[in-house]
């Protein structure tokens, strides 16, 4: 007895819900096509499942695939499968499913989306409404569907406004077909029966499904000679070509995480790399494996050679991609990777998780702490057993970003500085890490040094590190911005703690008091002079050929600290810093001589601001007044050179 074509009507939550679905302004109304190709999908993983203990249930059709059949002049789309199709019983059960979700934590949500810079589309899965997310681009949904085992065919429709009807129909065999009478587009929006945009978004979103998506396709083909036109001399008169329409598939189904290793090679794994990251160079390293256990997941994730031009760009997204059994959820997805690692690019599946899971679920989602924390536990692991070479190009390109992880990874600070290296006094150019620092440490030898700067030259031969040279003492030269921070975090390595060459007291030579009182007066008369732009004047332990620098006390702002700051555009609290003097050199000798026959005398003045100018040049720094500089270089230079 044939189904009477009876009418249903929504339950009131639900028309709210399906009235903001369709009336709301979507940025990203081509995810609903991405749902039901994944319906599909999972409607063909259904009869496969089933045919396993029922093999006839398949028939003579075995051949599985999910057929896109676009209509421009119609402005219709059909999404069509040979899946398990559906009873009536299972279309009120399964597509009724929206009336389970019309929850008012679903309207809530939705709600709020309309004013926020939640991304809407991605709570449609989460409440189990992903086939009604086609009402973002159709007025009408058609639904014709026969259950496998089956002769009878069911028939759903919806123009969304309420109600929806279902009643029998004819289907030549088992699947599902989902007919959409999409809305008009407006001029600047996507047709959604336009063959170059149907494309598109199966390449991005539903590339791995294992499943071929067809759709049929102009071609030009070549006429065979046989039936060409030919003149005397056996040239073709005319077209040589002709339109054909062939089925083509429009995904790759090349799922190669999926697969176990040893039946993916090389170029298979670079052309995929290629294919997610669009680096056309070739990958440095990768990681493939499945994770079993509770929960299980697999990961292709890889290291590329070159770091991207908007590595440090706060719009750079993070290179992992988030996929559900093979269906795309997420690119960008930062909750599986921390942002000193956001040069990682891969695949993650995880079987577990709903299509369609929002940012704000997968932060708070326990399965996806877990998974985060053994990819960095395994990105760790591979960059620790690189060999040599590789990690130099690595740390290369790489190096300044992974540093970002000492300062904001608690967790895993630790192992972060395993990996860091720097130059330093005594490498002659090379990278060396805090492991190899400690080993070449003396005996003696309590803290590692370090200075900061923007130039390498300019702190490699900086004033501050003489004394330090002297007794033989490696200096790391820190020229990274990032290194300020890291030094901040990273107050010890191996027990020992990190020292900076230009503050606090070095402890590395005694002052001869009984030479250093000789200078008091002197240092205070100094000290006045320049109050406004240091805060004392001392001898230095820091110095043996030159004449002054500046330093700071162990909590202070560094030089460089400071001109980070000042060049993003902030300002700096008053960082006043002490003016250290070379007691041992001639020309303080000369000076304090002077200044004891007459301390009123202009030069004075200009030997003081002298001493502080040499400083700041030391260090790579500025001076206040370059025409005075000039000018007292200048007049020294002619009292001293005698011909």
């Amino acid at each position: 007895m044939a189904i009477k074509k009876e009418t249903h009507e929504f339950k009131t939550e639900v028309q709210q819900m399906l009235k903001l679905i369709i009336n709301s302004m979507y940025s990203n109304k081509e995810i609903f096509l991405r749902e039901l190709i994944s319906n599909s999908s999972d409607a063909i993983d259904k009869l496969r499942f089933e045919s396993q203990t029922s093999p006839d249930i398949l028939g003579d059709d075995t051949e599985f695939k999910i057929k896109i059949m676009p209509d421009c002049i119609k402005q219709t789309l059909e999404i069509s499968d040979n899946g398990i199709g559906m009873s009536h019983d299972e279309v009120i059960e399964n597509i009724g499913t929206i009336a389970q979700s019309g929850t008012g934590a679903f309207l809530e949500a939705l709600e709020a989306a309309q004013n926020s810079d939640i991304l809407a589309p991605e709570l449609i899965g989460q409440f189990g409404i992903g086939f009604y997310s086609a009402f973002m681009a159709a007025d009408k949904i058609t639904m014709i569907t026969r259950r496998a085992g089956s002769e009878k065919a069911t028939k759903w429709e919806s123009h969304g406004d309420g109600s929806f009807t279902i009643e029998e129909a004819t289907r030549e065999s088992r699947g599902t077909s989902v007919i959409l009478e999409l809305k008009k587009h407006e001029k600047d929006e996507k047709d959604f029966s336009d063959e170059w945009t149907i494309k598109s978004i199966i390449k991005q979103h539903s590339d791995f499904v294992h499943y071929p998506i067809v759709m049929d396709v102009e071609k030009d083909e070549p006429i065979p000679k046989e039936e060409q036109l030919l003149d005397k001399d056996g040239k073709a008169i005319g077209e040589t070509t002709k339109k054909v329409i062939k089925e083509e598939t429009l995904n790759s189904m090349q799922a190669i995480w999926t697969k176990a290793k040893d039946e993916v090679s090389d170029e298979e794994y670079k052309e995929f790399y290629q294919h997610i990251s669009h680096d056309w160079n070739p990958p440095l390293k990768r990681l493939h494996m499945k994770f079993e256990g509770a929960t299980e997941y697999t990961v292709l994730l890889y290291i590329p050679s070159k770091a991207p031009f908007d590595l440090f760009h706060d719009k750079k997204g993070h290179g992992i991609h988030l996929y559900s059994r093979r269906v795309f959820i997420m690119d960008d997805c930062k909750e599986l990777m921390p942002e000193y690692l956001k040069f990682v690019t891969g695949v993650v599946d995880a079987p577990d998780l709903d299509l369609n899971v929002s940012r704000e679920i997968l932060q708070e989602n326990s399965l996806i702490r877990n998974i985060r924390r053994n990819l960095v536990k395994k990105v760790f692991g591979l960059l620790e057993d690189m060999e040599k070479d590789d990690y130099e190009k690595f740390y290369d390109e790489f190096g300044q970003i992974l540093k970002i992880g000492i300062h904001t990874d608690v967790e895993n600070k630790n192992k972060i500085s395993e990996l860091i290296k720097y130059k330093t006094t005594k490498s002659d150019g090379k990278l060396i890490s805090l492991k190899e620092y400690v080993a070449n440490m003396g005996k003696e030898q309590k803290n590692i040094y370090y200075i900061t700067g923007d130039n390498l030259s300019s702190i490699m031969n900086s004033p501050h590190l003489e004394q330090l040279k002297e007794k033989d003492i490696e200096v790391l030269l820190m020229s990274d911005p990032i290194d300020e921070w890291v030094v901040q975090a990273l107050t010890e390595y191996d027990t020992k703690p990190l020292k900076s060459a230009e503050k606090g007291d070095l402890d590395l030579k005694k002052v001869d008091e009984k030479k250093q009182d000789e200078y008091t007066d002197l240092f205070k008369f100094i000290k006045k002079e320049l109050q406004d732009k240091i805060k004392a004047v001392k001898a230095s332990t820091r110095l043996k050929d030159s004449v002054s620098c500046l330093s700071g006390d162990t909590y202070d702002m560094s030089a460089y600290m400071e001109k980070i700051i000042k060049s993003s555009g902030q300002k700096t609290p008053d960082n006043k810093r002490v003016l250290e003097l070379n007691i041992d050199h001639p020309v303080l000798a000369q000076v304090k001589a002077l200044f004891e026959k007459d301390p009123s005398v202009p030069e004075m003045k200009d030997y003081c601001n002298l001493f502080l100018d040499i400083a700041l040049i030391g260090e790579g720094g500025k001076v206040e007044n370059p025409a005075r500089f000039s000018k007292a270089i200048g007049e020294l230079m002619t009292k001293a050179i005698t011909v």
